[in-house]
C-alpha cells in the first residue's frame, strides 16, 4: 500500500472539508428556517396554506437531488425575467444554486420532521400544563417545543448527516468540495480504488463527529428521566 499517496490524498482531500461544512451549514440553516415556515403552513386551518405546504413537501421528498441541483442550476437561467433581475448575479453562481437546492430539499424533511415532533407530544402533557394556568406561547415555550425537540432530535440528526453526504453531489456543476477533489485527482492519477476509500474514510469521520454531537446533546436533553428513574 502507498502510504505517501494516500497521505498526499488526505492532506488534498482536506482542502475540501471547508466548503463541505459550509455548503451543510448554510443549508440547514436556510433549510430549517424554512421547514418552520412549511410546517405551519401545512398544519394550517386555511386549505391554500394546507396545499402550498404539503405541495413543497411532495415535490422536494419526491424527486432526486441531483435532479433538483441541474433544474435550478441549469433551469433558472432559462427564465428571462430572472435573468433581468436582481436576484442573477447570485443565482448565475454555482455556490448559491447549491445553497438553494440543498436548502429547498433539506426543508421538505425538516418539515415533516417537525410535524411529527409536534404531533409526537403527548396530549396529556399538554393537559397538565394547562391545569397549571399556561396557555399560548407559554404553553409551547416550556411544554410542547422541549418536549418535541427531545422527540425530533435524532431523526434531525439523520438528516444532518445526510445533507453533508448530499454535498458530494454539488461537484456535478463545478464546486471543489471533497468529492470535486476527488474527482480532480483520480483524473489525474487514475488511482481510483485509494482516492474514493480516502473519501470515505473522511465523510465517515465527519458523520461520526455529528452523530457523536447529536449523542451527546440528545444525553444532556434526557438527563432528567435519568434521575427520574433512579
Amino acid at each position: 500500500m502507498d502510504w505517501d499517496f494516500l497521505t498526499d490524498v488526505f492532506q488534498q482531500l482536506l482542502g475540501g472539508v471547508p466548503l463541505t461544512l459550509q455548503l451543510s451549514l448554510m443549508a440547514l440553516v436556510a433549510g430549517f428556517m424554512l421547514a418552520i415556515v412549511i410546517a405551519s403552513a401545512a398544519s394550517s386551518r386555511y386549505r391554500l396554506f394546507r396545499w402550498i405546504g404539503n405541495a413543497h413537501v411532495e415535490i422536494f421528498r419526491g424527486t432526486p437531488l441531483l435532479v433538483q441541483i441541474f433544474l435550478i442550476y441549469y433551469g433558472l437561467g432559462q427564465i428571462p425575467g430572472l435573468r433581468q433581475s436582481v436576484l442573477w448575479p447570485f443565482l448565475r453562481e454555482p455556490y448559491w444554486c447549491a445553497i438553494l437546492a440543498l436548502a429547498l430539499n433539506t426543508s421538505a424533511y425538516t418539515a415533516e420532521i417537525i410535524r411529527g415532533a409536534l404531533q409526537a407530544v403527548p396530549a396529556n402533557e399538554i393537559e397538565a400544563g394547562r391545569a397549571c394556568g399556561m396557555s399560548g406561547l407559554l404553553l409551547r415555550r416550556r411544554v410542547t417545543w422541549p418536549i418535541a425537540i427531545r422527540q425530533g432530535l435524532p431523526v434531525y440528526g439523520s438528516e444532518v448527516i445526510l445533507m453533508l453526504k448530499a454535498t458530494s453531489l454539488t461537484s456535478i456543476i463545478t464546486l471543489i468540495e471533497m468529492t470535486g477533489i476527488a474527482h480532480k485527482l483520480i483524473s489525474s492519477t487514475y488511482r481510483v480504488m485509494e482516492i474514493f476509500a480516502v473519501t470515505g474514510a473522511l465523510y465517515l469521520t465527519l458523520t461520526f463527529l455529528i452523530s457523536l454531537a447529536f449523542s451527546l446533546i440528545e444525553r444532556r436533553l434526557q438527563r432528567h428521566l435519568a434521575h427520574r428513574r433512579n
